[in-house]
């Protein structure tokens, strides 16, 4: 696979992770320190059409990525993200959302809300491509790679703020970790609930369909003010964290 990315006749080269980026956040420490620093998966940020899109895009606050991340095993345990949360919007007490769509392939998203030190709830979603995962408010999130696929996933998410890597870091990966024989608990959090599962959804209400490139958005971006201002839009985060 070439490193760079065509997006509309647009290219782009990537911020590549790299598997020493992850030191602190792979379960089997006994395979890590015999490998290698590979490559693992590639970001492409601020993505666009063309100027008239980019500009409306940066007026609105918003940002649309692409994340490819090949198949690969971390020793027992799948390719992931690093991990990471997102800070308060300045003012209140949520914090800011992001919300994924499945371009290619099959992804596992491994959320988990925590209160202080403890994890409240862990949410663990399997998305397939054209399937629509938002992150609400005060989850952290994390994406696996289960699958002989190459994924490829996009996210729209709020340009105004530094994601936050260090808390997922400090307790050596997220509250689980998926192996071959299945999500095991991370010993480094004092307290794991068990995983509830839930399925991509539809969101009418914002104009957003499983299936429906959500590029698109870009022409009706007033419907993602829940990701700029997402104290306002609790009912929508409400639907994606009660969906079975």
């Amino acid at each position: 696979m070439g490193k760079e990315l065509d997006f509309y006749g647009n290219i782009h080269h990537p911020d590549i992770r790299m598997l020493h980026d992850m030191d602190e956040v792979v379960y089997d420490k006994d395979w890590l320190s015999s490998q290698d620093n590979i490559e693992l998966y590639y970001m492409y940020r601020d993505l666009s059409k063309d100027q008239s899109d980019h500009k409306i895009i940066i007026d609105n606050r918003l940002r649309y990525d692409i994340t490819i991340i090949p198949p690969a095993m971390l020793g027992d345990e799948y390719v992931k993200t690093a991990g990471h949360y997102h800070p308060p919007v300045p003012g209140h007490q949520v914090s800011y959302a992001e919300l994924y769509q499945v371009l290619e392939g099959e992804a596992t998203y491994l959320l988990q809300k925590a209160e202080g030190d403890r994890v409240v709830d862990v949410i663990v979603c399997k998305a397939k491509a054209g399937d629509l995962v938002l992150v609400p408010p005060d989850y952290g999130h994390i994406t696996i790679n289960a699958s002989d696929r190459t994924l490829k996933m996009a996210n729209w998410v709020c340009r105004d703020f530094s994601s936050l890597y260090e808390p997922i870091r400090k307790l050596f990966g997220g509250a689980y970790y998926l192996l071959t024989s299945g999500f095991v608990k991370n010993p480094d959090y004092p307290q794991v609930p068990e995983i509830r599962y839930v399925r991509a959804t539809d969101y009418p209400e914002a104009g957003l369909f499983c299936g429906k490139d959500m590029y698109g958005m870009v022409n009706d971006i007033g419907n993602l003010r829940f990701l700029t201002s997402p104290q306002d839009y609790p009912d929508i985060f409400k639907k994606m964290i009660l969906s079975k």
